[in-house]
C-alpha cells in the first residue's frame, strides 16, 4: 500500500478503504494490525455494508473505523412506519460519540435524503445524487460541480420564492 501510494503521489490522507466485517472475522487480530499501520500513515478506514453481516458492536470499539457505511438494505424502508429509522438513528449516534462519520448508501429519493439528514447522517451516496459512471466520467462530473448548478448540465431546478420582511 504504501509503494503503491508513494509510486501514485496520492496523498495517504487522500485514500479511503472500505473493510467489510467478513474481512474481520476471518483474522481480526491481523486485520487491526494493518489497519492500525495504515491509520498510522493516513489512510482512512470505512467500514462498508454495517448491519448486514455479523455487525458486532465490538468491532467499533476495537478497530480504527474514521466511517461507518450503513447498507442500503436500512435505508430502503426508512419512511415506513415499522422501517429501520430508529436503526439508522442508532448508529449515527454511535457514530458520532466514536468520531466517526455516516455514509448511507442506496439513497434514491427526496424522502430518504430529508429523513437521513434529519436522522444526521454526514453522508449519502445513490442513485438520488447519480448512477455509477465510468471512471472517463468522473473528472468532467467534478468540474462541472466544481463550476457550480449552471455548468453542469442537466434541467435547471426552480428555486422556491423567498420571502422577504421590511
Amino acid at each position: 500500500m504504501i509503494a503503491a501510494l508513494a509510486a501514485s503521489g496520492l496523498a495517504a490522507s487522500r485514500l479511503e478503504l472500505e473493510i467489510t466485517e467478513a474481512v474481520l472475522i476471518r483474522d481480526d487480530d491481523a486485520a487491526l494490525a494493518v489497519l492500525h499501520q495504515l491509520r498510522a500513515i493516513g489512510v482512512r478506514i470505512a467500514l462498508d455494508d454495517f448491519g448486514t453481516g455479523y455487525s458486532s458492536l465490538s468491532y467499533l470499539q476495537r478497530f480504527p473505523f474514521d466511517k461507518i457505511k450503513i447498507d442500503r438494505c436500512f435505508v430502503t424502508d426508512l419512511a415506513e412506519p415499522e422501517g429501520s429509522s430508529c436503526i439508522v438513528q442508532a448508529v449515527v449516534n454511535i457514530a458520532a460519540e466514536r468520531r466517526m462519520t455516516t455514509t448511507a448508501e442506496g439513497v434514491e429519493t427526496e424522502q430518504q435524503r430529508d429523513l437521513l439528514r434529519a436522522l444526521g447522517c454526514s453522508e449519502m451516496q445513490g442513485y438520488l445524487f447519480s448512477p455509477p459512471k465510468p471512471a472517463a466520467e468522473i473528472r468532467p462530473l467534478l468540474l462541472a460541480h466544481q463550476q457550480g448548478p449552471m455548468a453542469s448540465p442537466g434541467p435547471a431546478r426552480k428555486r422556491k420564492p423567498v420571502a422577504r420582511t421590511a
